[in-house]
């Protein structure tokens, strides 16, 4: 949006587009065919410390790591209560999350 400033043409941005924050919920295939759950801003930074050994101490021992399915969330508590629901579903559901039969897990999956 412009805005006239004098007789300067100003540039201002909107504040709902300042902080365009994006969470992202994570499944990670480990070394050792578990399954990690997690959540993140930076999905690729965060796979990276993952595979650095320096993200959690549960994937410390599990490396390397592949990145097995993400989902974006627009809100914190919305990527803390989606990490919580995939957290909860079983190893099977989860395999089918990552596979992409599943739009969404908890979804018609028992």
């Amino acid at each position: 949006m412009r805005r006239r400033s004098g007789r300067r043409s100003v540039l201002i941005t909107p504040a709902c587009e300042l902080d365009v924050r994006r969470y992202w919920v994570y499944i990670l295939r480990c070394s050792d065919g578990s399954l990690y759950t997690g959540y993140t801003v930076d999905l690729r930074k965060r796979v990276a410390l993952h595979n650095a050994g320096r993200a959690s101490k549960y994937t410390r021992a599990r490396v390397p790591v592949a990145l097995a399915y993400s989902e974006a969330a627009p809100t914190l508590s919305g990527a803390l209560r989606r990490e919580a629901e995939i957290k909860k579903l079983s190893r099977s559901a989860k395999l089918l999350l990552c596979s992409g039969k599943a739009a969404r897990a908890g979804q018609g999956i028992s």
